[in-house]
């Protein structure tokens, strides 16, 4: 069965299902999507490494394994979600080391989160899609409490990191929004660190 390349089209939070995350992923050559309900610290160790901006100071433990895996040569080539049960997705890392090539089971929260810090593909197959994926035009909005369903649901990562455009730090100066920034990032406070750069890139 051929594979179905997918990206990763969003992140957000659950109106309705309390400590719960949506990650949605798209299909590159098609109009389909895959919701697929993920924890709260997978959701942000994804969401920060599609940002780039903010350097956690010391490594999580999705970064941890990036550079455990570079340095002993370890190459993540792939990841496939392989399987769809009871609405659980199953995931595989497909590893390379010296010309031998390694499938580790996962869970795929975990696969997609080491996938982007690879900036390995993503993919999945037809009858996952046909299970699970639904087609999502700009307007509409995707469920959390079923991936068929339709509810309320914003596509937008920096959401997940507490972005907000009522930012209380907009009357600081540009100096004293960097030393906020710093101490934010030096206390792992991510979501403050998030908002307080938004504020610096709407002066830029």
């Amino acid at each position: 069965m051929s594979l179905i390349k997918l990206t990763i089209k969003g992140i957000s939070y659950s109106q309705t299902q309390t400590g719960a995350y949506a990650l949605v992923l798209s299909e590159m050559d098609g109009g389909r999507t895959l919701p697929i309900i993920i924890g709260a610290f997978e959701a942000q160790s994804i969401a920060i490494a599609l940002e780039k901006e903010i350097r956690p100071p010391r490594p999580l433990t999705h970064d941890l394994f990036k550079t455990f895996s570079d340095r002993f040569s370890i190459e993540i080539k792939e990841v496939i979600i392989h399987k769809l049960v009871d609405g659980v997705f199953f995931s595989s890392l497909v590893c390379e080391k010296e010309g031998v090539e390694e499938i580790i089971d996962t869970r795929t929260s975990d696969a997609i989160a080491i996938a982007v810090r690879f900036e390995a593909p993503i993919f999945t197959y037809e009858n996952i899609l046909d299970k699970a994926g639904v087609f999502l035009k700009t307007e509409d909005t995707l469920g959390l409490n079923d991936p068929s369903e339709a509810s309320e649901i914003s596509l937008d990562t920096k959401n997940l990191l507490g972005v907000d455009k009522d930012s209380s730090y907009s009357k600081l100066s540009t100096s004293d929004l960097m030393e906020e920034l710093e101490k934010a990032v030096a206390d792992e406070n991510y979501e403050l660190a998030a908002k307080i750069r938004d504020e610096m890139s709407k002066r830029s």
